[in-house]
């Protein structure tokens, strides 16, 4: 059973309830929070396409040095802090190894922090980070039982990308809570590359990687993507690494390039070009709609989700050939989606979609 296409009903009630508690401050961008949809329905399609980490984890699992028990409740909860344990590594290797931040950034591009960015996925990142959970195969960890705990996992994390929540007193010391995950994703310096745990916030206390929120994070990549299309937030990060280690004179550096810190650069590179999202007189990148440009984003949006939602049952039973036709209509349809988000620039604005922070 997966849980968190079970919980994507419950995803969009709370995330149309924030919408309409934070629309006086205009808390969401119309053009923004679309593109968080669009990266998250990617992402879905592309997990049920494909399952080749899942796989390579069973083939390890059977060989395991330990019989674990499903039906203990115990042995549930250790194998849910072994998983949140591999998680935070997992997710500190995003941020500190280059190829993999190529893929995990597509989850910081936002420059809003709201529910829908909760659901900004990147359609890759599985595929790199499913080696960081063989310690658990080697255990003996049922698929099953990783696969539901990891989904927990997932689901936990949704609801810490709230603006609406503060400071939870003593709940902080232990667990991961919307105040540390906004620091998370914050471009400010003393931000950076902090709190990285998924349920638990504890091996960042441990590890030395946390940091309290003292003031209000400006989010998003230090490098702003500037657009909405899904396509091109996972293609654009990849592109600028490609950029980056060309720029390389010597073939050591060219392969450094890409499992050195994202802030590392070859001798004698040129600095990265601006704007930053840490310059002081940095402009939000805050496109406006007027309704025409409103009803055809929605007219893309709503058949590719439904057809999105409709492959996500019926994956499993499909042949290869038409589960392929399906996810290549629904990438075709997220793609003109951010062809519309990111062609239309008019002066009006739908009150309560209209863009601000």
């Amino acid at each position: 059973m997966n849980l968190v296409e079970s919980a994507i009903p419950f995803f969009f009630a709370l995330l149309l309830l924030e919408l309409w508690a934070t629309r006086r401050r205009r808390g969401y961008r119309f053009g923004d929070m679309l593109g968080n949809l669009a990266c998250g329905v990617g992402e879905q399609v592309l997990v049920a396409t494909t399952s080749a980490g899942l796989l390579l984890y069973e083939l390890i699992q059977r060989h395991g040095a330990l019989r674990v028990d499903e039906s203990s409740v115990w042995q549930w909860v250790v194998v849910f802090l072994g998983v949140d344990f591999c998680y935070y590594w997992s997710h500190r290797a995003c941020h500190r190894i280059n190829f993999m931040w190529a893929a995990h950034s597509v989850h910081h591009q936002s420059e809003d922090f709201n529910l829908s960015v909760a659901l900004r996925q990147s359609a890759m990142q599985k595929a790199l980070s499913w080696p960081f959970y063989v310690p658990l195969a080697l255990l003996g960890v049922p698929t099953g039982m990783l696969v539901t705990c990891y989904s927990i996992n997932l689901i936990y994390q949704f609801w810490i990308h709230t603006p609406l929540i503060k400071k939870l007193g003593p709940v902080e010391w232990i667990f991961n809570t919307p105040s540390h995950h906004r620091v998370h994703h914050g471009a400010d310096d003393e931000y950076l590359d902090k709190n990285h745990g998924g349920v638990l916030i504890v091996w960042d206390r441990l590890f030395g990687t946390f940091a309290e929120e003292v003031r209000w994070p400006r989010f998003g990549t230090v490098k702003p993507l500037h657009g909405f299309s899904a396509v091109t937030a996972h293609v654009e990060p990849w592109r600028l690494l490609w950029r980056k280690a060309k720029t390389a004179t010597r073939l050591r550096d060219k392969v450094r390039t890409w499992f050195a810190p994202p802030e590392w650069s070859p001798p004698g590179a040129p600095p990265e070009p601006g704007p930053l999202r840490t310059d002081a007189d940095y402009a939000l990148h805050d496109p406006r709609y007027d309704r025409a440009d409103v009803v055809r984003a929605l007219l893309v949006f709503a058949p590719t989700l439904g057809l999105a939602l409709y492959f996500l049952r019926a994956a499993p039973a499909l042949e290869p050939l038409p589960r392929a036709g399906i996810a290549v209509a629904v990438v075709l349809g997220l793609a003109a989606l951010g062809f519309v988000l990111d062609r239309a620039r008019r002066p009006a604005a739908v009150p309560l979609l209209r863009p601000g922070e």
